[in-house]
């Protein structure tokens, strides 16, 4: 099984062995070229010099200075320079060393960029001059000196172009990559928030029911023997408080068994301040007699807000109901141009240990509460009223509607 590593190192060495077979088919199509008679009458010079170690040994060093040309790309086109300067003093045959530079010219400029690559076009223009001047003297053909300049920016250009390229191309997998991996971080914490936001949902809606049944089942223990009337009132309460507590906890089971296919499914159970009244009505068959404050007209709101409004009075109806020993509460809302304000305030005990965990830290309950005002950039307060009882006050913000 091929590893990370072992698939890097093969990358690596995949260059280097094109790179030597590069250097080994120019130095063996010198070699032919120059033994031949056709490479001999190529118009390069008219009386070459026969091949001989010295030209063999040159040869040898071009194929080995392109193997190596991405390792040392600077280098490699001094050598070769230096070599086709070497080839046309000692007039051998076959112009194909002189045109070496250009390989290297190429190649630097596309491992180093435009900067580099125009140095290397300098460098192989002047090696190119040097070596015609060299060879020919005052006799060499018109024209040359201009084609090989030419082809010397040409080759500095191509390298320029593939090295910008392969740098776009690695950025471009770069910036995917990134992206990739933001996505998949996102994901997880879109993931992560849902959870935490259906354990709220089952928090509040199991709290409250739970709550109310506990408050019902113990007044109909105590009544059933003396009222039997009023105890079945009780059951009757206990009997729609648990209905429409399944109701919700199946809402919030299905949000938890959906695939996504089903854009009409509701993502939580369904609450609002139209439905205040129902919730005041399990209030007040608990034995506390709630008070309902309407300040300015009521108004539509976003439904974020409507939710996180609702979830907020019935966790703090709850916590009066199973924690304050209030005989009544009061309830406040203020629907202001850019905001709706929260108010709940009970006359029971100021100090609630319901509101607070083991540790003295809120519980669960007030953790959430202001989660949700929070999460609305909304402020939430809770504590003693100075003059008794207990009071929650909440803000939530309603830009779209300023």
């Amino acid at each position: 099984m091929q590893t990370p590593k072992m698939l890097s190192t093969v990358r690596q060495a995949a260059p280097s062995r094109t790179d030597a077979v590069v250097g080994l088919g120019v130095a063996l199509l010198v070699l032919v070229l120059a033994g031949s008679r056709t490479g001999a009458r190529l118009p390069w010079i008219d009386n070459p010099r026969p091949l001989d170690a010295v030209a063999v040994g040159l040869v040898g060093v071009v194929a080995g200075a392109l193997a190596l040309r991405r390792r040392y790309p600077r280098s490699v086109l001094v050598v070769l320079s230096a070599v086709a300067l070497a080839w046309s003093a000692g007039h051998y045959p076959s112009p194909l060393i002189a045109l070496t530079p250009l390989i290297a010219c190429y190649t630097l400029a596309a491992l180093r960029g435009w900067r580099w690559g125009l140095a290397g076009v300098g460098v192989t223009a002047l090696t190119a001059l040097v070596a015609i001047h060299v060879a020919f003297g005052a006799a060499a053909p018109a024209g040359i000196k201009g084609n090989a300049v030419w082809m010397a920016v040409t080759a500095g250009a191509a390298g320029t172009a593939v090295g910008y390229n392969r740098a776009l191309l690695v950025a471009t997998r770069a910036q995917l990559a990134r992206e990739a991996q933001t996505r998949e971080e996102q994901s997880r914490r879109r993931v992560v928030e849902e959870r935490l936001r259906i354990a709220r949902e089952l928090h509040d809606v199991l709290g409250h029911t739970m709550a109310s049944i506990s408050v019902q089942a113990g007044v109909g223990i105590h009544l059933i023997a003396t009222r039997p009337t009023q105890a079945v009132e009780a059951l009757s309460t206990i009997k729609h408080i648990s209905d429409q507590g399944l109701t919700d906890v199946k809402t919030i089971l299905g949000i938890l068994r959906a695939d996504g296919d089903e854009p009409d499914q509701p993502r939580a159970p369904r609450g609002g301040l139209d439905q205040l009244d129902t919730l005041l009505d399990s209030v007040r068959a608990a034995g506390v007699q709630p008070k309902l404050n309407i300040h300015r007209s009521a108004r539509p709101l976003p439904a974020a807000v409507d939710l996180a409004a609702y979830r907020i009075i019935q966790e703090a109806l709850t916590n009066v109901v199973r924690h304050a020993r209030a005989r009544t509460v009061r309830l406040d809302l203020r629907y202001e141009p850019a905001q709706l304000v929260i108010q709940i305030r009970d006359d029971g005990s100021a100090v609630d240990p319901g509101h607070r965990d083991t540790n003295g830290k809120d519980g669960h309950g007030m953790s959430g509460m202001r989660e949700r005002a929070v999460a609305l950039s909304g402020q939430f307060t809770a504590g003693p009223h100075p003059d008794g009882g207990f009071q929650v006050r909440c803000v939530i913000p309603t830009p779209d509607q300023a």
